[in-house]
């Protein structure tokens, strides 16, 4: 497992062990006890009890811009709820689900959201889907008790906030995907990156120039652009004459009308083809946007494991309107794992699933599958769940390793098809 150094937040196992510390001495309950413990240490504070009933509500955007986000990611949560209460639910009664539109950051929709689900009492909030929103209602969060796990939030600002332990997120950072296109690109490149001026493509642009140089490569251009830098010819000028192997654009996918006028300038200038490489924000359908065969062999990453067959069936039997599954896997891991720790932990209140979250996603006995995880704790109760997107593996800032990434390839229809997975950090 590995861990961020500088996080703020106290050891999540630490904090676990405490806590049932704390639960022996109030309880008188754990016997026989280790040591003594002195009548003038305060000790930690115990967890609250939740109602019997681990109930869930999610945030995704089935309002504004990002709506094509929340399908998915609502169909993930149903069935992992289906196949719990199949199974027996959680500690003896059904888990009880809710969902609700975050809407995009342009409005308020994701505070009202929220505190409708506070008001039904839910334990667990699987999303939002923007970062923006994450960070915006984290106060929030904090204040209800509730823990906030996010599918698909990639923000590497996410892994520093002071948290209190109750934000995690079963996507990787997206300071982990420098990483991962350096693996991908390879050694002995030559590489040029044009990314766009925000918190995400900065720290893409910084892990990416590491990661080059652990694996034998080299950055020889950086150009920036954002609303106002965003002369394309002019930025595709000063990359040529550093000669690059590979281009990288890394850009969020709402800078949509910059990042199309930049890989047209790009493919005038011959930098088209495998020469060319996308990123998570970027890698998108662009048939009805570019040219014929503008994209032709040019490469992209997609944070997140890409389902298998029998993983879709499965999405569509809780949805059948589902045709793209960005983030299915995700939002099912995060319902899954949210339902282990209410179990290991006996409590389903939200301080106690996110006091349990890392200790049931790492380093215990692995288990695949909720009914496999649940005949594991039947004589032990340390599990590890892997899940359908990946290891998971939650470090201290509630971040998952190893990071998984699709690798995937255009065809002259602008399309893009899976061709290999990236595993980093």
């Amino acid at each position: 497992m590995h861990h961020h150094a500088n996080t703020p937040r106290p050891h999540r196992r630490a904090l676990v062990a405490a806590i049932v510390g704390a639960l022996c001495v109030t309880l008188s309950a754990c016997s026989p006890e280790p040591m003594p413990v002195p009548t003038t240490t305060p000790s930690p504070t115990a967890l609250p009890a939740g109602d019997g009933v681990l109930t869930i509500g999610t945030l995704f955007p089935t309002t504004g811009a990002t709506t094509f986000l929340a399908r998915a990611q609502d169909a993930g949560v149903e069935l992992a709820v289906r196949e719990i209460n199949e199974a027996g639910g959680v500690n003896g009664k059904p888990v009880v689900v809710y969902h609700r539109d975050s809407g995009d950051a342009s409005t308020t929709k994701a505070e009202s959201s929220f505190e409708d689900l506070v008001a039904k009492k839910v334990d667990v909030v699987i999303g939002p889907s923007s970062s923006v929103l994450a960070e915006r209602l984290l106060p929030k969060v904090i204040a209800a008790g509730v823990v906030m796990i996010s599918p698909s939030a990639t923000s590497p600002v996410l892994s520093t906030l002071k948290d209190q332990g109750m934000l995690f997120r079963t996507i990787p950072s997206a300071a982990l995907e420098g990483s991962a296109l350096a693996e991908a690109v390879g050694k002995d490149r030559k590489v040029a990156v044009i990314y766009y001026l925000d918190d995400a493509d900065r720290a893409l642009r910084d892990q990416l120039a590491a990661g080059l140089d652990k694996v034998g490569s080299t950055l020889v251009a950086s150009e920036a652009f954002s609303a106002t830098i965003n002369d394309a010819d002019k930025i595709v000028s000063v990359l040529t004459k550093a000669e690059p192997d590979v281009v990288i654009l890394a850009s969020p996918f709402n800078a949509m009308s910059k990042n199309k006028a930049i890989i047209s300038a790009l493919a005038k200038a011959k930098f088209a083809g495998s020469k060319l490489w996308l990123t998570s924000q970027n890698l998108a359908d662009y048939s009805q946007e570019l040219p014929k065969g503008t994209l032709t062999d040019a490469y992209g990453i997609l944070e997140g494991a890409v389902p298998d067959a029998a993983f879709q069936k499965r999405v569509k039997s809780a949805d059948p309107a589902v045709k793209d599954y960005r983030y299915a896997a995700e939002a099912y891991d995060a319902t899954i794992l949210a339902a282990l720790a209410a179990i290991v932990a006996g409590n389903d209140s939200g301080r106690a699933v996110a006091a349990t979250l890392q200790t049931v996603s790492a380093s215990g006995i692995k288990c695949t599958s909720f009914g496999e995880c649940l005949d594991v704790l039947k004589t032990r109760d340390d599990i590890d769940y892997d899940g359908i997107s990946g290891p998971i593996g939650f470090d201290d800032a509630g971040d998952p390793h190893p990071a998984t990434y699709g690798l995937y390839r255009y065809g002259a229809d602008n399309r893009f098809k899976l061709v290999g997975t990236v595993v980093a950090g």
